[in-house]
């Protein structure tokens, strides 16, 4: 056998490998799928999204005041999280230069990697203990310091994308250089910041560590956003490791809604990609 024969045929089983870990990790997801569907399913009627939990032994009951919560804490921590980082990309795109701008990468790949429970404890050190009550605003703090990197990393790589013909075109023709940025280059590198932001609340949407030592729960809706609050990912943490039945039938439920919310979210980012591609 000669040395190109060998070479096509190393070639054609390291293609054979790598197609089977993709199968494998696949097949993994579609197993963890198909076991919530079955598990939660059963739990989905219109109670289920419309009522608040009810006590043990009485059938009956829902989450909707932990969907609301969940809401409520997203939205709060993308209305902070959402223009600092969009700013911060865009700055490290455009004039991010010298030692200021790689500082600013490296910590935001550092608190890309930073475990979500750690800064749980910050926020509840932050937050939560001067104020000495949990609440909304708390979670949403945490969640929004788990957003941030991840928008500003995706921020600043749609923004590269952007060709800089068209930049200075408009630069050419005397416009500003601050007006330049937000009329030309970011409405064209929209569709990828969109992207990462969506990215970044599908990130969110599915952590609880941050949440207990934050939001801390609430089996009654919430009454504003100094009080703690109920979330999706704490009422299926707690109560899947309840005794009773009917709370983990909940808790199936729970995961099953959030595993749909994580699909779309993932879904409408590939949608907003795919029309950016289509440019």
């Amino acid at each position: 056998m000669n040395r190109l024969a060998v070479r096509n045929a190393w070639s054609a089983f390291m293609i054979f490998v790598a197609a089977a870990c993709a199968g494998i990790a696949a097949l993994l997801l579609a197993i963890i799928v198909l076991y919530v569907l079955s598990k939660g399913a059963g739990a989905l009627r219109p109670t289920f999204f419309t009522q608040i939990p009810r006590p043990v032994g009485i059938p009956g009951g829902g989450v909707a005041n932990a969907i609301l919560g969940s809401v409520e804490i997203i939205a709060l921590a993308s209305l902070a999280a959402v223009p600092i980082g969009t700013a911060a990309g865009v700055y490290l795109a455009l004039f991010g230069r010298g030692r200021v701008a790689a500082s600013v990468r490296f910590l935001s790949d550092v608190l890309t990697g930073v475990p979500s429970i750690a800064i749980g404890v910050f926020a509840y050190a932050l937050v939560v203990l001067p104020a000495r009550q949990f609440s909304a605003v708390s979670a949403s703090v945490a969640l929004g310091i788990i957003m941030l990197p991840i928008i500003v990393r995706t921020t600043e790589e749609a923004v590269r994308l952007v060709p800089h013909t068209i930049r200075e075109g408009a630069l050419a023709l005397g416009i500003p250089a601050w007006k330049a940025t937000l009329l030309v280059t970011v409405p064209v590198a929209r569709p990828g910041i969109i992207t990462g932001v969506l990215l970044a609340i599908a990130r969110v949407a599915g952590e609880s560590a941050p949440l207990l030592f934050t939001a801390f729960g609430n089996p009654q809706w919430s009454v504003g956003l100094t009080h703690p609050i109920a979330a999706l990912p704490l009422v299926i943490f707690q109560y899947a490791i309840s005794p009773y039945k009917d709370w983990q039938q909940t808790a199936w439920g729970g995961a099953l809604v959030l595993i749909a919310l994580v699909f779309a979210l993932n879904l409408a980012a590939r949608v907003a990609f795919r029309s950016r591609l289509a440019r």
